[in-house]
């Protein structure tokens, strides 16, 4: 079978369908065989793994994928893509199943319920870019039984997961993603390895899953307001920041009782969200 990582044969496929990018898909095709290879060891995919594809495209990926996994659900939203994948790229492959649908509103439980017995399983994407960061929260907030997440992103976005305190690239996206996952970045992706090619740079991105999260906290999700009230106004102190929480339809919080969990936890009180580690977000969360 013509592997579609060569371009030539990508262009074939595209022509032969006659099919035409969708702009509103944020569709960029894969054609570098190193890279593809790159993004199976990166995910570690064996026999025993099924595999969660999110956008297959007309199949590059997947075609490796099926290769080296026990069974792969590609979850493809362009229904102009589906008979390509069916008819044509992925025919001969039978541990394959073709779901067309957006991955936003599918139930993922029960499909790795149904698929893989609740066990967890492994994600692999080349993720449009303007919808990157709800596809990877959306799989974490959801709870999914999930090993590792392998994804070619944006570089910046991949350089915004892995962020430190401090750090320019720091913000909300760093403490999400550090709480559920540990970062790696596995390879920077220049745009001439995609069809067509996109204005800027990609990476591909590990987010391997914690057993347990690194910090103990018991409101995740009001953990998670101070994160993005903190980060809203980054300029701002944190004891400023943190009064537009109510505007946001949150619990409001009192500036005295700010100044006082900061002072107790030997921050100054003119501290700005960007320096503060998750650990000290979960103890002011606590605090609060």
């Amino acid at each position: 079978m013509a592997t579609l990582g060569e371009p030539k044969n990508t262009i074939e496929i595209l022509n032969k369908y006659h099919f035409i990018f969708q702009k509103r898909y944020g569709q960029n095709f894969l054609i570098d065989t190193h890279v593809l290879e790159k993004i199976i060891r990166a995910a570690a995919i064996t026999k025993e793994d099924m595999v969660l594809e999110i956008g297959p495209g007309i199949g590059t990926m997947t075609q490796y994928l099926c290769e080296n996994a026990r069974e792969v659900v590609a979850v493809e939203i362009d229904k102009n893509l589906i008979p390509i994948l069916q008819e044509d790229t992925l025919k001969e492959y039978h541990n394959i199943t073709i779901i067309n649908e957006d991955i936003l509103k599918l139930d993922l439980k029960k499909l790795v319920m149904e698929k893989n017995e609740g066990k967890p399983v492994k994600v692999v994407a080349n993720l449009p870019y303007y919808i990157t960061t709800p596809i990877i929260m959306g799989l974490f907030e959801k709870h999914i039984p999930l090993e590792n997440i392998t994804v070619m992103v944006q570089k910046e976005v991949a350089d915004r997961m892995q962020a430190a305190p401090g750090n320019k690239d720091y913000g909300a996206l760093s403490l999400a993603v550090q709480y559920y996952a540990e970062p790696y970045i596995v390879a920077n992706v220049p745009p001439n390895c995609f069809m067509p090619r996109p204005n800027v740079g990609s990476a591909v991105i590990r987010l391997t899953l914690h057993e347990k999260p690194p910090v103990p906290i018991r409101d995740e999700q009001r953990m998670f307001q101070l994160i993005r009230a903190a980060f809203g106004q980054r300029r701002k102190t944190l004891v400023n920041a943190l009064m537009s929480i109510e505007k946001q339809g949150g619990e409001p919080i009192n500036k005295e009782a700010v100044s006082a969990a900061l002072q107790e936890m030997g921050l100054s009180q003119t501290v700005r969200g960007e320096v503060l580690t998750l650990q000290q977000f979960a103890s002011l969360s606590e605090l609060l």
